[in-house]
């Protein structure tokens, strides 16, 4: 005998709903970072995640909230690339990682794997409501990670001062790199800055060899 079970008794295990989820938002996570906040709906996200439109609000109560998602989630994703930074053995190693890694051609060129602080950064001001706060409390958090890793000065204030200034030199450099079409002048760019940070934040004698070159492993630092 056949039995028909009708389509509402069907049923999920448990762990369905949260791994959907999972999906929805490293997609978003993804789209955002490459094309924008603004220039990415819903409806790109549930096409990245394999999901239709209705499904959405399953899972989230609107845009905003899964922006928080996911940024948290971004934010997040730099942790594996931050331990490694705090395990090198002086301040300059540690910059000095961090700096190559992030002012990479890799980096440049793979806007979805990348930071989120440049990617959201420039909407971040626009953003209302979960999303705003999300990213709020995510970008602090990471600022309070660097600082954790990079280990700049041994005073406190200092040492945030430092990576404050590291961080947003950086994000300036990328942003810089990215808008200009022209390969050449493009690498010029974080040719310079990585050359003029260097300098910086990687001669300070610390009784330490050459800073070891940065592996390719940026992801979301």
């Amino acid at each position: 005998m056949t039995v028909v079970i009708p389509i509402g008794a069907m049923r999920y295990p448990p762990t369905h709903k949260h791994s959907t989820r999972r999906r929805i938002v490293e997609a978003a996570s993804q789209a955002f970072r490459e094309h924008g906040v603004a220039e990415t709906g819903v409806d790109e996200v549930m096409r990245r995640a394999g999901l239709t439109h209705g499904g959405f609000y399953a899972h989230f109560h609107d845009k905003s909230e899964l922006i928080a998602e996911a940024c948290a989630s971004a934010f997040d994703a730099a942790v594996p690339n931050l331990d490694r930074i705090a395990g090198l053995p002086t301040r300059a190693a540690r910059a000095r990682l961090l700096i190559d890694s992030y002012l990479s051609s890799r980096h440049r060129e793979n806007r979805g794997s990348g930071c989120v602080v440049v990617a959201v950064g420039a909407d971040a001001s626009r953003l209302r409501g979960a999303a705003r706060t999300g990213y709020s409390r995510g970008l602090t958090m990471h600022i309070d990670r660097l600082c954790a890793a990079l280990r700049l000065s041994r005073d406190p204030q200092r040492n945030r001062d430092r990576v404050t200034h590291l961080m947003s030199s950086l994000v300036g450099a990328l942003l810089f790199a990215r808008a200009i079409d022209e390969p050449a002048r493009s690498d010029e760019v974080l040719h310079a800055m990585r050359r003029h940070l260097r300098a910086e934040f990687c001669s300070a004698p610390e009784g330490a060899g050459p800073a070891p070159a940065a592996p390719d492993f940026f992801r979301a630092i």
